[in-house]
Formats: structure tokens, C-alpha cells, sequence
């Protein structure tokens, strides 16, 4: 497919750009994060977007709706509910196409099959060898659907589980590479299924690079027989439209550009790609989902929304403390924060002189306002199961995982530590969370080290004991020093 003829939308609103049953309209989502209600600042939420993608079905007669993972982690709704709220609102939005997130495994491999054996969407994976594991019936390499005639094949590429997924919640998965699973599998389809287009859902991220893994760039210039990338992991906004945009058509290996798009994260925004099927050339636009939609929101979705909502809500309800200033989120005042009271509960959990705590940007998903802090802030701030382990470790193998963190920009320390003043040879000890100490993030030298404390609370308890510690007062941080 030769998309010098692109067209590119600048409109910015609900229905798609040419009602005609000679198109198909692609909608797509990916990186929603649990994010069931509208944000903070009143973008997003699942009954709007279920109100735009319903306006879409209603003009047109071909429309496919597809998520390319990570639809769950990062509210109450997952905390709470597992995975069930996110399900079955996904199967009230009427998704065709499923494919795995990172997040997806937060809760293990079992979790995942328990859960998804009642999501209705078909459910893809093309590079995850899942042979005896719980999940070997539940996906397909591949799928082909047809409309006007037109036979279009989609296959789904996943990220390399080592270093980002806790090798404990994989249950046996193996990961096949890449661009020689989405090449050799596109060039199938186009030569033996004779399809007339192939779309690639990645969840690998748009250009990052995460050795093994290639990103979405990485695949679109190795591939000579995938037409469109639909993709998901890095929370990329491609918009068109916009002045300042990352790289949407990338050349490939045949001379041809290729259409790579994302929508963001948080469903703040509804990816529409119309397809010409007489000249299989495809139109692009990004939709925002926000209140202008809110007086098409169903009462049917409403009311099962509502059913999970009640447990929620009662966590917003409960206040733990106070906090004198904001903590933004993404700021290093946020995580030099969180890296600090680590290493004082930390600290409890032993009877050796602690050296420093280790925490990843990563896994803090919200700042904190000022003001009362409730559990549900807590909650969402840290929303994974990680717990504090207090581990010896050479210096050699902390510096090593400290270079590692320092190319990322953003992860930190607690006070008082000169990574510069490491001595290679001498033995330290570390406060960290489970999910590093086992080589998380891609520290593998921190699996050298020996674990000699363990704490029975998850992070976000830890931090809700510490604030309660406070008794109500205050608490005051100003540190807002960039530590790696």
C-alpha cells in the first residue's frame, strides 16, 4: 500500500470524515489505563468515548473498534475490581480486536486468562510463544476480516517481557522476535492468505529503545508487507493536525511510507482511520473524547458503570492526611519524595545501617494535590503490587543499575547518597522494591544482590502507614533536586 496519497484530517468531530459502506473506518484506542472516569482536568472517560464510537456506527456501515493494550492499571477500578470493570465495559463499547499490554500481566497469567475468557473481542498475539501455558486458547496469531470485497489481515506484536514484566507473572511465556515475527507473518498473509492490506497492533512503543524490543519506527523501516501500525506502550500522541507531531509516515524497506499511529494514553482520544477500500488509501484524524459528548451518554453504560463506581467512590471518601504543597506528577520533588520515606520504613525493616532507596519514576502514576490526601490518591499514586525489600549489594552491580537509571532521566534516589562516591568493591545496603530487586526495568545487576528483609505491606500500604504516622499534620517536602 502506497500512502503518498494520505489524507490527513484536521476536523475535530464526532463521525467519521466519508460515510460510504466503500470505506472502513478503524477506531482505535490504546494505553487507557483503568481511566474509566474522566480525568482530573475533565478529559476522557468510557461513556464518552462509548457515545463518539457509537456515532461513528451510526453513519457508517464498516466500522472496526480496536485497543492495543494496556487497558487496565492506574485507578481504583483495577485495584479494586481486577480487571472485571475494564472487561465488561470494554465488551459494552462492542471492541472487535484485543491485544496485550505490559500491564496487562500486573496481576499474573491466571488473572489474565480468568479475566479475558469474558472479553468478547478476539484477542491477538503474534510473537508470545504461549504454548502450555493458561492462555494457550484464548489468543490467535492472526486475524482476516472482509469488507467490500477487501480481505485485511492484522497481527499483533508485543514487547519482550524480560526486563519489564516480572518474570513470575509471565507463566512460561516466550517471546519471539519482533520484526522477524511481524515480517515473516505479514508476508503470509499477503502472499498465501492473499489479504489486500495487513495492520500491524503493536505494544512495543513508537520509537523507543528497549533492546530486544523494536519499536514501531523499528518495524515500519525492517517491513516490506505491512501497510498501517496501530500501536500502543509509549503513550505517544500522533496527531496530524497539530503543528509539532512525531513522524507519522515512515519509510520502509520496499521505498513505500507506511501510516504509524498512537493515541496518546488515558482515553483521552479516539483514533479514527477511514480507509478507502476502491484505493486502499487511508485518511488519518485524532479525536478528542471530552464533555461536548456529555449529553449523548447512555443510560445503560452509565448504570453498569455505577455498579463498580460504589467501591471507588469510598475510597475517595476516606482521608488519610494532608499535604502542605503539591507534588506533581512526573517532578522530581514527587519522586525524591517517595524514594525518601522508603528509605525511612525501609530502615524499620532492618538493624543495619541503610545506605539508600532506589525507586523508578515508573511506577509512581499520579503527583498528589495539596491539601487532604484520601486513600484513593495513595492508591493510584503507586497501584502496583510491590513490596520493600532491604537487599546487600556490591558496588559494582548498584553502580552499574544506577547507569542504568540515569539514562532515563527521571528515576531517583533518597537524599544523602553520591552515586559518584561509590566504592566498587564495598558492600551497601539497599531499599528497594520487589519488582527491581528482580531485575525490573531492565536492573539486572540488582539481582547479584541478597535480599535480607522484606516488608509484608505493598508499597501504596506503606506509604498510607507513613502518612497516617503523621497524625494529621501537615507534611512539607521542598526537595526538588534532580538525583539521576
Amino acid at each position: 500500500m502506497k500512502l503518498n496519497k494520505l489524507i490527513i484530517a484536521s476536523v475535530f468531530a464526532a463521525g467519521a470524515l466519508f460515510a460510504s459502506a466503500d470505506n472502513l473506518i478503524i477506531l482505535h484506542t490504546n494505553d487507557t489505563h483503568s481511566q474509566l472516569d474522566p480525568t482530573d482536568k475533565n478529559e476522557g472517560g468510557i461513556l464518552r468515548r462509548k457515545a463518539l464510537i457509537d456515532s461513528v456506527r451510526a453513519e457508517q456501515p464498516n466500522v472496526l473498534l480496536i485497543d492495543c493494550g494496556d487497558m487496565v492499571q492506574g485507578t481504583l477500578y483495577f485495584s479494586i475490581y481486577k480487571g472485571e470493570a475494564e472487561r465488561d465495559m470494554m465488551n459494552n463499547l462492542g471492541y472487535d480486536i484485543q491485544i496485550l499490554g505490559n500491564h496487562e500481566f500486573d496481576n499474573g497469567i491466571e488473572s489474565i486468562a480468568q479475566v479475558w475468557s469474558g472479553l468478547n473481542a478476539e484477542k491477538l498475539t503474534s510473537n508470545y510463544d504461549l504454548r502450555d501455558t493458561a492462555l494457550d486458547s484464548i489468543f490467535k496469531p492472526y486475524t482476516i476480516k472482509e469488507y467490500g470485497g477487501k480481505r485485511i489481515g492484522f497481527i499483533a506484536i508485543n514487547l519482550d517481557p524480560k526486563g519489564m514484566i516480572a518474570d513470575s507473572n509471565t507463566g512460561g511465556i516466550k517471546y519471539i522476535d519482533g520484526i522477524k515475527a511481524a515480517n515473516s507473518l505479514a508476508w503470509f498473509l499477503k502472499n498465501i492468505e492473499r489479504v489486500d492490506a495487513v495492520i500491524a497492533l503493536t505494544h512495543v512503543g513508537y520509537d523507543t529503545h528497549n533492546p530486544p524490543t523494536p519499536s514501531d519506527v523499528d518495524i515500519a523501516r525492517s517491513s516490506e508487507d505491512i501497510d498501517i501500525i496501530i500501536g500502543g506502550h509509549s503513550h505517544t500522541t500522533i496527531n496530524p493536525a497539530a503543528e509539532k507531531t512525531p513522524e507519522y509516515l515512515i519509510p520502509n524497506a520496499a521505498g513505500d511510507s507506511i501510516l504509524v499511529v498512537q493515541t496518546g494514553g488515558r482515553g483521552l482520544y479516539l483514533g479514527e482511520i477511514t480507509l478507502d477500500l476502491e484505493s486502499m488509501t487511508p485518511a488519518y484524524r485524532l479525536i478528542p473524547v471530552d464533555s461536548r459528548l456529555d449529553n449523548r451518554i447512555y443510560p445503560e453504560a452509565a448504570a453498569l458503570l455505577a455498579n463498580y463506581r460504589k467501591g471507588v467512590d469510598a475510597l475517595k471518601m476516606e482521608k488519610i492526611g494532608k499535604m502542605a504543597q503539591e507534588l506533581p506528577h512526573g517532578s522530581h520533588m514527587t519522586v525524591n519524595w517517595v524514594a525518601d520515606v522508603m528509605f525511612e520504613k525501609g530502615s524499620e525493616l532492618t538493624d543495619r545501617k541503610v545506605d539508600l532507596s532506589l525507586v523508578n519514576k515508573g511506577g509512581i502514576r499520579r503527583g498528589l494535590p495539596a491539601g487532604h490526601i484520601t486513600k484513593e490518591l495513595i492508591m493510584t499514586m503507586l497501584p502496583f503490587d510491590n513490596k520493600l525489600v532491604v537487599m546487600e549489594i556490591k558496588g559494582s552491580d548498584l553502580k552499574a543499575a544506577l547507569d542504568v537509571f540515569a539514562g532515563k532521566n527521571g528515576d531517583g534516589i533518597s537524599a544523602g547518597f553520591d552515586p559518584n562516591a561509590i566504592i566498587p568493591d564495598k558492600i551497601y545496603t539497599l531499599v528497594t522494591i520487589d519488582y527491581l530487586a528482580n531485575g525490573g526495568d531492565y536492573l539486572a545487576t540488582l539481582t547479584n544482590g541478597n535480599v535480607i528483609a522484606r516488608s509484608a505491606l505493598r508499597l501504596d500500604e506503606t506509604m498510607i502507614d507513613y502518612i497516617l504516622s503523621q497524625k494529621g499534620k501537615n507534611i512539607k517536602y521542598n526537595d526538588n533536586r534532580r538525583r539521576l
